[in-house]
């Protein structure tokens, strides 16, 4: 497919019907043809990481006639095998011998993106993979759904926008609210003047966790330790370093909850104060850290931030403001959560988004919404440029309750203002051979 820009559905039929020549993507016939499209109409996929989210992900691309998976990656053997076998059980019901052997199964990502047949990938890796893999799709012309948060610095998450920008690659970022409709409507109400002039959001996210010191083991058969590692600092391995959820709370490969599970809800004020294209430019905050252990991400959290337009965001913890995001204005206000919705005065859940009003999307998943947009070259909701402004909410978010201190953000120039200290936590090192 082509790495710059967009390309006619001429050009998209001719290049994916070419792939199917290579050995391991099955025919037409192979596939059930009755039920699925030709070779020609399907989006190739390559999942990098198929844990727990992983695999819930590469289930949800099953779900589209259009989109078929032929290899995955993990650096534990009973993942890959797993979901090779998941794949292969999948495909077989669907041919006339009940049998398909069509998925490669790999440990090293490299080997999967060097394949010319692959149209697409999924990141679902750890968080500390997130921006390498990005970079090193985009190099190699896939176009990419990349799991949340977006990378563990500022200056990962630039380098993975710069990559996606050069190679003019589709991107989606895996925060899926935006393609929930309450999300969505919630938002259409604020971006549409429902609730008046909009003043304050308040953000709450469920906290992060800790775990106490646990003793180095030997590595556990099947498990390639130094891959997963990658441009981490090197550790002892001990099994929970490596295990969901106590590597989410370990800052190496992670910023913990602040941006694990709190870029959902920051996402989502993003999209409804319309400011995707920035981030609020005063932070100031607090929060409470591990005391020893292996965790050391923040526990609690609690940061006041504002933006250029005068409205003030509330990022906490969920102790302190309510999971989910309210919007508050001058004549009312929208509260949004997974699976719940409310308002005041109540007649705006049942107001209607006229045809001359802000649209925020269509009635379609996450993964429906990436693959119309590899085929049409259109960016999906939730493309790089959003992503890597929520991220840095949140990172943002964690260095200011780090540095204890009220900080002034630049969003042109992407620093802190008068702050080498705080500038120093926008990046760090990576352990060879591994970089930017």
């Amino acid at each position: 497919m082509s790495v710059t820009g967009r390309i006619t559905r001429r050009d998209f039929l001719k290049t994916t019907a070419a792939a199917i020549t290579a050995p391991y993507v099955a025919s037409a016939s192979s596939i059930g043809s009755e039920v699925r499209p030709a070779p020609s109409e399907r989006v190739t996929i390559g999942c990098i990481g198929v844990g727990g989210r992983g695999t819930d992900v590469m289930r949800e691309f099953l779900g589209n006639a259009d989109a078929q998976v032929i290899a995955v990656c993990d650096v534990f053997e009973k993942n890959r095998e797993g979901a090779k076998r998941a794949l292969e059980r999948h495909y077989a019901a669907e041919t006339e011998k009940g049998t398909y052997k069509g998925c490669a199964a790999y440990n090293d990502f490299r080997e999967l993106l060097a394949r010319d047949d692959i149209d697409a990938v999924l990141i679902a890796t750890p968080d500390h993979w997130h921006a390498l893999l990005g970079i090193a799709a985009a190099q190699a012309g896939k176009d990419m759904y990349v799991e949340k948060p977006l990378a563990v610095n500022i200056g990962e998450g630039q380098a993975l926008r710069d990559a996606v920008r050069r190679y003019g690659r589709v991107f989606q970022f895996g925060t899926q609210q935006r393609s929930d409709r309450n999300f969505r409507f919630s938002c259409e109400l604020v971006r549409n003047g429902r609730i008046g002039e909009l003043k304050t959001i308040k953000v709450g996210a469920p906290a992060s966790g800790a775990c106490g010191i646990e003793p180095a083991m030997p590595v556990q058969p099947g498990f390639d330790y130094d891959m997963w590692l990658g441009p981490a600092p090197w550790s002892p391995y001990t099994e929970k370093r490596c295990q969901t959820p106590f590597w989410y709370f370990i800052s190496d490969y992670t910023m913990g909850f602040i941006s694990g599970w709190g870029i959902h809800h920051v996402d989502i004020a993003q999209w409804g104060n319309g400011a995707d294209m920035t981030v609020p430019l005063e932070y100031e905050g607090e929060g409470v850290f591990p005391e020893d252990g292996l965790c050391d991400t923040a526990m609690e959290w609690n940061v006041e931030c504002k933006y250029a337009n005068g409205v003030k965001m509330s990022f906490t913890d969920n102790g302190k403001n309510p999971q989910g995001v309210r919007f508050e204005g001058t004549e009312g206000w929208v509260f949004v959560e997974r699976g719940v919705i409310d308002a005041n005065p109540k007649s705006l859940l049942t107001a209607v988004i006229g045809p001359n009003d802000i649209h925020l999307g269509e009635e379609k998943g996450h993964c429906r919404d990436f693959l119309d947009g590899v085929k049409t070259r259109k960016q999906p909701v939730s493309p790089i440029e959003s992503a890597h402004h929520s991220n840095s909410i949140c990172q943002l978010s964690d260095i200011a309750i780090r540095t204890k201190r009220k900080l002034t953000w630049n969003p042109e120039q992407e620093r802190f203002i008068n702050d080498p200290e705080a500038d120093r936590f926008l990046s760090r090192a990576m352990r060879s051979p591994w970089h930017l």
